[in-house]
């Protein structure tokens, strides 16, 4: 049984020993600066990332309404330019963003890829990594952590204070938790004012009532760094207490520190790939383009299936050429050959995704014996800058890609008629206004219950890793000496 009065007296003798130390209040400076700087820089990089994708995005619109009257096909090739928004909460921890591209050309019969990623436009020093807020809290921060926590218990017992607190009355449960607690009291004068600041950067962000939808994922975003500072805390003053040395528990926790950021996920990414391998871009598109080839060339006038095609249309409509079909024969065509083709593209792409889904169970699964990719995948899905995010953008592009191939095909279907032989005849053109009345692009983002859902495991771990060390200061206390 913990008593709360003992438990805050060494709460705030612990707290007091750590902040009257003017190498600690330098510490704590450093890294509010670091902190500063990291959500600053991002900050004003996230702006000038949403003015570039409204500023683009209306030339883009501009430039498809105000183009002339033509055949739709040939609008169906002009194409669209999507552009990708980032979540406001991406300046506090930019995840993949730098890595994934922003900008992605949408046209018929063509699925291309997302291109002008930061990384690619960069130099090579962003290999090094991106200074973030999130980064700095997840990465650095636990070493500050330890190095205020590894000797609180250590020195004491070999000073014999600990011997004199317990002989007073105290218990080892009162003197881990009180410990923990004072460290985790320190801990907040960094991540209180990072978490002050991002909330107030984020309603700088947020436009249009964004701020009410960003709340949530903030609040659950600033508990978990709350927890896992809490986490770091409790493994400081426990790794301490059943060392024999200060010099023994700073060496434990400073492996503990490289085994959860350097050694295993490492390990967990080298076996999710090779588990789950995945093909090359090249062999990705080599794989779809034979599938479509063998399923049928809806350009090829002697494709056996779209001949086939042909013929049952004429048979049906009791015609003799495609000329006397009651619709456009040609835009029937390439209505067909879109489907096919879409269909056989995101088959490929739903089993590429898959398996990327299969290399992050097994980065989750890790993650249940790792607070640290705990924390990372759960702080890059809050802020929106993880893969799903990203995964939702391609597929909301496909989509309205698809719908404006075959929009455009069903306009030539109904207005072209078949016996135009070119697509710049007088006949086969229609109105700009159908091109003015096809809605633009619109990115949504994951709505709460899907970053809920996306983060649970992560959730779960955190709150797992804190009360196991909470019950483990109980059991521990049964048996550590004070000598």
């Amino acid at each position: 049984m913990v008593r709360s009065p003992q438990l805050r007296l060494i709460a705030r003798h612990t707290y007091r020993g750590i902040i009257d130390a003017s190498v600690n209040r330098w510490l704590v400076g450093v890294f509010l600066a670091l902190i500063a700087t990291a959500l600053f820089t991002a900050f004003f990089s996230y702006q000038q990332h949403q003015h570039e994708v409204e500023h683009y995005s209306t030339d883009v619109r501009e430039r498809w309404e105000n183009n002339p009257d033509k055949h739709p096909h040939r609008m169906a090739h002009y194409g669209y330019v999507a552009f990708r928004s980032k979540m406001p909460l991406s300046f506090f921890d930019r995840g993949l963003d730098s890595y994934l591209g922003n900008a992605v050309f949408l046209e018929a019969h063509r699925q291309n890829a997302v291109n002008f990623s930061s990384a690619s436009q960069s130099s090579g020093l962003l290999r090094f990594g991106e200074l973030s807020a999130g980064l700095v809290l997840q990465l650095l921060f636990p070493l500050l952590i330890f190095f205020w926590g590894f000797a609180s218990v250590a020195e004491e017992r070999k000073t014999g204070v600990t011997r004199l607190l317990l002989t007073q009355g105290a218990r080892w449960g009162e003197v881990i938790l009180g410990k923990a607690l004072g460290i985790f009291g320190a801990s907040l004068l960094v991540t209180l004012p990072a978490l002050a600041l991002t909330l107030v950067l984020l309603f700088l962000a947020s436009t249009d009532g964004g701020l009410s939808a960003s709340l949530v994922p903030f609040t659950l975003l600033a508990l978990s760094y709350l927890a896992y500072t809490l986490i770091m805390s409790l493994l400081a003053v426990i790794v301490s207490a059943l060392s024999d040395t200060p010099k023994t528990a700073l060496l434990s926790l400073i492996g503990c520190w490289l085994l959860f950021v350097l050694v295993v996920p490492k390990l967990a990414q080298v076996t999710a790939q090779a588990i789950y391998p995945v093909p090359s871009k090249i062999e990705f598109d080599t794989a779809v383009e034979a599938a479509v080839l063998a399923q049928g060339d809806s350009h090829n006038p002697d494709d056996p299936h779209f001949n086939g095609l042909r013929d049952s249309l004429l048979a049906a409509y009791g015609v003799a050429t495609t000329k006397e079909l009651p619709f456009n024969y040609g835009g029937y065509l390439m209505r067909e050959g879109e489907r096919l083709s879409t269909e056989i593209y995101n088959s490929h792409q739903a089993r590429l995704i898959d398996t990327y889904r299969q290399q992050n169970r097994v980065l989750k699964f890790v993650g249940l014996v790792n607070p640290y990719l705990a924390i990372k995948q759960l702080s890059m899905t809050l802020a929106g800058s993880d893969f799903a995010t990203y995964q939702r953008f391609r597929e909301e592009t496909e989509a309205y890609r698809y719908n404006l191939a075959q929009t455009m095909n069903e306009l030539q279907i109904e207005f072209i008629s078949n016996t135009t032989t070119s697509s710049a005849d007088k006949g086969a053109t229609i109105s700009q206004q159908y091109w003015r009345d096809f809605p633009p692009f619109e990115y949504g983002f994951l709505n709460n219950r899907e970053m809920l859902t996306a983060t649970a495991v992560s959730i779960v771990t955190l709150l797992a890793w804190l009360f196991g060390l909470v019950f483990g200061v109980a059991a521990l206390a049964k048996t550590l000496k004070a000598y």
